[in-house]
């Protein structure tokens, strides 16, 4: 038989702290990476407290798009889809970010929360072979969380079947400027940060909640948190993806991190340095749903809203 016609995409992701491109040749059956990059932006500073994306967010975020935006001439993509989410969402100036996004010839979308779960669902149980799931994506202003069971691997663009799903305003850097003003923060801080996570996440897991047979988790903090669990000192994503994390590997590493400075959490071996600032909100925020969910383990993937947006074009 003769090989399945592809087309070169490219899917990028702003979110609250990071920035992501990925450029894929895509069929219905099959997504074949081709290059990836991945740049810690930190759109959302400031932002709890301001309501507006500050100027040197937006060109941190206007110079990574020019690079995005050679890296995807020179990689003779198609067409591109680049979305925005709950940073973009929030702020009082979001038409400053796609002006100054659209100087570098790629058009943003604002997207809204609902939008954001369905991708983030269809990428990461894509192709997966999972049951019954629940999918958290915890970001810098929102976690997604859906419950549902996958489409079929052949169902290009396909969400399969959701029973439940909402974005919800709680994410690493929002609880950071919220609660955690202390480095490291007080225990005061962190049982008040805690309270307020479970709190806000609690509506979802109510009325009548059956957990899934699987939790899956994708985006930062997931996958920083398994990094550190494997000592990573160079990133690998074959060694992240598919890999799992007890609840009480996320105690141990909550426990960790929110004894150390933020100086110090630069140093640990597994994450990033430019998560060190929020990385505790994330793993509590991630202690919180394996809790809710009565759940002791969760699959961490690689494969996430990126995913899901290629799979919608």
């Amino acid at each position: 038989m003769p090989a399945e016609a592809h087309r070169r995409l490219a899917a990028i992701d702003l979110g609250t702290v990071t920035m992501r491109l990925l450029i894929a040749d895509v069929t219905a059956h099959s997504i074949a990476e081709v290059e990836r990059s991945t740049d810690i932006v930190h759109l959302g500073e400031g932002l709890t407290g301001s309501g507006a994306l500050s100027a040197d967010a937006i060109e941190r975020v206007r110079e990574v798009a020019a690079r995005y935006a050679r890296a995807m001439a020179s990689a003779g993509v198609e067409r591109v889809r680049a979305i925005a989410t709950s940073a973009s969402r929030d702020a009082s100036n979001g038409e400053s970010l796609l002006s100054a996004v659209g100087e570098t010839g790629i058009t943003l979308e604002i997207i809204g929360g609902d939008e954001e779960a369905a991708l983030s669902f269809a990428g990461a149980t894509w192709g997966a072979g999972y049951s019954r799931v629940l999918l958290n994506d915890i970001g810098g202003g929102s976690t997604e969380l859906v419950l549902g069971r996958p489409a079929a691997t052949d169902a290009a663009g396909g969400r399969g079947r959701i029973e439940r799903a909402r974005s919800i305003d709680v994410g690493s850097r929002r609880i950071t400027e919220t609660f955690l003003h202390s480095d490291p923060p007080t225990p005061g801080e962190l049982a008040r940060a805690r309270e307020w996570v479970f709190g806000e996440l609690g509506a979802f897991f109510e009325p009548r909640f059956e957990p899934p047979d699987t939790l899956v988790s994708v985006a930062g903090t997931a996958t920083s948190l398994s990094a550190i669990k494997q000592g990573l000192a160079v990133y690998d994503p074959a060694r992240v993806h598919g890999s799992r994390i007890t609840s009480a590997d996320v105690a141990s590493m909550l426990a960790m991190l929110s004894g150390l400075t933020v100086a110090e959490r630069r140093e640990v071996v597994g994450l990033h340095p430019g998560r060190a600032p929020v990385i505790v909100a994330g793993a509590m925020v991630l202690d919180c749903i394996l809790e809710l969910a009565q759940t002791a383990e969760t699959t961490v993937s690689e494969h996430d809203i990126l995913y899901g947006t290629l799979l919608s074009m």
